[in-house]
């Protein structure tokens, strides 16, 4: 089997869909089709179900999947690990995270990035909203899981790993409490919350709104510096707030209540890493996250 059609079948075992398969590979749909119609006559059967509107695998096509996926993802990271070793990758990686970072794709993100670069030691670190980019600016982190928008020419973003609907926190005696969902425009003459020093205004704006979609003011309150202190206090009743959806997940507790909040785009988590001096170990997490990302289809989604 020769490579591109190692990686073509692979690709399209993943995708199911010509046109996505030829996206991930640079190629033309036509290439892929030919590619696999050349293999299959080498392997002597169909290894794809095609209709019009459907492509899966045939039982042979999982079979021939099933044995060669794990040969090749050995294959890659044994060429990673001989890179890094003649580059003499070695060290730490600093790996921050705001909120749920990149939620269930964080596990099998640092395992692949382990498997190829097996000298380098990962450790995490919780950043707050206080100052979401600070510590990535300041040399304390290499690479930052944190929501967008982030438009800082000075910062790189992508790819992104989460895309997440956003959810209004509000004591559970509030008037609102216990609704389907909650229109933005609702809002005015709620109490929202301001951040502490150190968070991009457009940032804070984008997930806490100060206006209405009509334009009418939503007053903000105390200022907060992270989850468990926002938490805090819309429990004691001190405001309410628009959140990302892991909120609900990673950060509830006992008297805050959640509803889905409408007219509000959803919120992107993606990587950030500085655009000066990228080095072998950031290139290669930031290959570890395009990869899991595009073997999982795309963001997750919560």
């Amino acid at each position: 089997m020769e490579r591109q059609e190692l990686e073509t079948f692979l690709t399209l075992a993943e995708e199911l869909h010509f046109g996505r398969t030829a996206e991930r590979l640079l190629l033309s749909q036509a290439r892929v089709s030919q590619t696999v119609k050349k293999l299959e006559r080498k392997i002597g059967a169909p290894l794809f179900e095609r209709t019009s509107r459907v492509v899966r695998l045939s039982p042979l096509g999982r079979q021939l999947y099933d044995d060669l996926a794990p040969l090749h993802k050995e294959m890659e990271a044994a060429v990673a690990r001989a890179k890094d070793a003649a580059r003499g990758v070695g060290g730490e990686l600093n790996v921050g995270f705001l909120g749920a970072g990149a939620g269930t794709l964080t596990a099998p993100i640092l395992t692949l990035f382990r498997e190829r670069s097996p000298g380098v030691e990962v450790r995490m670190r919780e950043t707050q909203f206080q100052d979401p980019l600070g510590a990535l600016r300041g040399g304390e982190i290499d690479v930052l899981f944190t929501c967008l928008p982030v438009q800082e020419p000075d910062l790189a973003v992508g790819p992104v790993v989460i895309n997440e609907p956003r959810l209004l926190a509000m004591p559970v005696g509030h008037p609102l409490a216990g609704r389907t969902s909650v229109s933005l425009e609702e809002l005015a003459g709620e109490t929202f919350f301001g951040v502490v020093n150190g968070a991009p205004a457009y940032w804070w704006d984008f997930h806490v709104p100060p206006r209405t979609p009509g334009g009418r003011e939503i007053r903000r309150g105390q200022a907060v510096a992270s989850f468990q202190e926002l938490m805090t206090l819309i429990a004691a009743g001190q405001g309410i707030s628009p959140v990302v959806a892991s909120v609900e997940k990673y950060y509830a507790r006992p008297g805050v209540t959640f509803v889905p909040l409408d007219d509000v785009p959803s919120a992107e988590v993606a990587l950030i890493h500085r655009v000066v001096g990228v080095d072998a170990r950031v290139e290669g997490f930031v290959r570890a996250v395009r990869d899991v990302v595009g073997v999982n289809g795309g963001p997750a989604a919560y």
